[in-house]
């Protein structure tokens, strides 16, 4: 009797141990940034801006929806770059952080 409740006690730890591991493929380990680019005095959202990120130098150009989305970041802070002809060069410093998609609008000032 000793015997089969040790073993049942070992399947117990075993299943409960099992299915913690399966709990920890439910939560996302990266972070993801992403905004949108527009112009400072119309709002409106500005194309093929270059957007790169520091540390990393990964490079998006923003779509004809002023829109840019860095995917599968590590958790850290991040300065954000945008330029474009004809604009004056922006930065903005945010903070990525593990399963949250943290959005980051950012505006650029034309040169006259």
């Amino acid at each position: 009797m000793r015997r089969i409740a040790i073993l049942l006690g070992c399947a117990v730890l075993i299943s409960m141990y099992s299915g913690c591991s399966k709990d920890n493929d439910k939560y996302e380990m990266f972070a993801t940034l992403y905004g949108v680019i527009t112009d400072h005095a119309t709002g409106e959202p500005i194309a093929n801006a270059s957007v790169v990120l520091a540390p990393g130098g990964k490079t998006k150009t923003t779509g004809s929806d002023g829109s840019y989305e860095f995917q599968n970041l590590d958790p850290a802070q991040y300065t954000i770059t945008v330029q474009k002809t004809d604009y004056q060069t922006n930065r903005k410093t945010v903070t990525a952080v593990v399963g949250e998609k943290v959005e980051a609008n950012i505006p650029l000032t034309k040169i006259n």
